[in-house]
Parts: C-alpha cells; structure tokens; sequence
C-alpha cells in the first residue's frame, strides 16, 4: 500500500490524502472544502480502481471554477500513479 497526499489547486479544500493498493483507492480524505460531500466522495471511490476513478473525475468543474475537489482528486491519483 502506497500512501499519497496532494496539495490542490483553485479549491476550497486545501489537500486530499488517500492510500492505493493493488491499484484500488483507500482511506481517500479532504482537508477543508464541504465537509459532506468530500466525505460522500470517499466512501464512494472506496475500493473503486484508482485509473478508472481519476477518468471519471477527470475535468469535473465547480461553479465558474475551471476545476473541483473531484477534478482535484483525479489529479492526484494520476500524479501518485505516474509515481
């Protein structure tokens, strides 16, 4: 199990922690941004394949952001993969 943490980017949360083994996500977790929803984020990728997972999220927007804790997080799963 590898352990990744990821400073964001145009966001509300500040970074996002998270674990891949045997190519799934683990443990995934946001510092600051909406409590509610990045936690709904975890228990949802929890387990998913972390490729699959960072494509799916990949270009996600916020408001006139142009990217998202989702975009975010599909960003630090390629940087961590790419690792």
């Amino acid at each position: 199990m590898s352990h990744h943490s990821y400073r964001t980017r145009g966001t509300c949360a500040r970074s996002i922690d998270f674990d891949i083994e045997d190519g799934k996500l683990r443990n995934v977790s946001f510092a600051g941004g909406c409590n509610g929803n990045l936690k709904a984020i975890g228990k949802l990728v929890e387990g998913a394949d972390a490729e699959s997972t960072a494509r799916l999220l990949e270009g996600n927007t916020c408001g006139p952001r142009p990217t998202s804790c989702a975009d975010q997080l599909s960003r630090a799963i390629d940087q961590a993969l790419q690792a």
